[in-house]
């Protein structure tokens, strides 16, 4: 006697055990299971309230399904290949525990709207957990920079020192970013949060369901208006890998640059014990693994995009087996996402050090001045592209001389231009040089103490 099948008596034979084993998606779809669990008992009460079933048939079932969620819970619910699905396993449970009843949870409803429903409740849960993570590497960053408003570091353009800049400032770059990818996963949450429910296999069902009801069960904030697009709409699976995709951009250029800072040639950085290892054979190192593997994930994520987009790309309407290729896609990046950010946070918050004399010292040995030296001309009424150029043949004086522009006298910057006074010595001081660009969204510290103030009513406020 062959097993039980999802499937009608058309079929006159079992699948091969290997073609069980290629078509089964329990091995990763029971991640499903408590979505599935909650998305039947909305769909069993609407059942029951419909009429479609009896009142004490809904109570069973209801029952049932949450004597389930016991077991999967306490570990005794343990379904194998041969239940194909979590759909499936669960509703085969439910028929060994309710009997004749549990077969008719899937009245109105089919596996195509089920995995539909299931998966949005899943990366409901998971998006808004991943925007609470955000807001905390969001605080861990606002606390580095309060603490660094008036440290300085070099800041670079094509990687070749630019200007100084306050590391607050810097950091708070991050800090935008990171809004930026919380108020994305909010709005692609909306469009997450919408039932596809009783759309059937693709064209909708005979009985007289109330989706509204289930949708409102469920706190979807709407439901799908097209049964076709319901069943196969994964719009919303890409919208989250694209985010996913920015939050790993964004972590991994931090990851990038603390590799660096953390290098003996940059040395800007110390990493702690807690969140770096040594080498195995190497023992005066000290490696940076935690960015360096937020950096390596992150092509995992933008793999799961173009694999879901290269999948959707050619599909005709409506729900065809290659959607089962969905889910470890957004499991996977679900899990890196969280992972990195987790680690991350750790890494900001207690795992590096920066060395602010080294950062002094390297903002005071380079030509990173020398804009201001051409502003401080131009303040003096010398037309800027003239001071630019005059500005050019200074550095190169300089670095013929092995000088720096502090290092030049007063007599020196004369022969330059008439227009130098005392005061270009203070124009070109580290300090001065941040502080004095105070345009708005300027590394100014005034401007960065406000964009501090800024950011923590963001925090508070949203």
């Amino acid at each position: 006697m062959t097993k039980q099948t999802t499937w009608s008596q058309r079929f006159e034979s079992a699948l091969h055990p290997a073609i069980a084993r290629f078509n089964a998606s329990i091995g990763f779809d029971i991640a499903l299971i408590e979505y599935d669990l909650t998305g039947s008992v909305a769909h069993a009460k609407m059942l029951a309230r419909t009429g479609i079933i009896s009142p004490e048939e809904g109570e069973q079932l209801v029952a049932g399904l949450e004597q389930i969620r016991s077991e999967y819970r306490e570990g005794k619910f343990n379904p194998g290949v041969d239940a194909e699905d979590v759909h499936f396993a669960v509703e085969r449970r439910l028929t060994e525990i309710a009997g004749d009843v549990g077969k008719k949870l899937h009245t109105a409803r089919s596996r195509n709207d089920q995995v539909g429903t299931d998966t949005r409740l899943y990366l409901r849960d998971q998006i808004s957990h991943i925007r609470t993570q955000v807001r905390e590497f969001q605080s861990v960053l606002l606390n580095l920079a309060e603490a660094n408003v008036e440290t300085l570091i070099p800041g670079y353009t094509h990687l070749q020192r630019a200007q100084p800049l306050s590391l607050a400032h810097h950091l708070l770059a991050y800090f935008e970013m990171l809004q930026r990818d919380w108020t994305r996963l909010g709005e692609i949450y909306q469009r997450v949060n919408i039932s596809p429910l009783g759309s059937g296999a693709l064209a909708g069902t005979t009985f007289p369901i109330d989706r509204h009801y289930v949708a409102k069960e469920l706190q979807f904030s709407g439901i799908y208006g097209n049964s076709l697009d319901g069943v196969s709409d994964r719009d919303f699976a890409i919208e989250f890998l694209c985010a996913a995709s920015l939050i790993m951009v964004h972590l991994s250029r931090l990851s990038e640059e603390i590799i660096l800072w953390a290098s003996q040639e940059f040395s800007f950085v110390t990493l702690k014990d807690t969140c770096s290892t040594g080498s195995s054979i190497m023992p005066q190192k000290k490696n940076p693994d935690v960015p360096e593997l937020v950096r390596g994930k992150t092509g995992r994520v933008f793999g799961h995009l173009q694999a879901m987009l290269v999948l959707m790309k050619g599909l005709p309407l409506a729900y065809n087996k290659d959607l089962q290729e969905d889910k470890e896609a957004l499991f996977d990046s679900v899990k890196t996402v969280q992972g990195c950010l987790e680690a991350t946070t750790i890494l900001l918050r207690e795992g590096l050090e920066f060395k602010r004399e080294r950062l002094a010292e390297a903002v005071a040995e380079d030509f990173s001045n020398a804009t201001d030296v051409a502003d401080y001309l131009a303040s003096k009424g010398v037309p800027f592209r003239e001071a630019y150029n005059l500005v050019g043949k200074v550095v190169r004086t300089c670095l013929a001389a092995g000088k720096l522009l502090k290092d030049l006298s007063l007599e020196e910057w004369k022969e330059l231009h008439p227009a130098f006074e005392d005061d270009i010595y203070n124009a070109i001081a580290p300090t001065q040089v941040v502080a004095a660009r105070n345009s708005y969204g300027g590394t100014g510290f005034e401007q960065v103490r406000q964009a501090l103030k800024n950011a923590h009513e963001r925090l508070v406020a949203e």
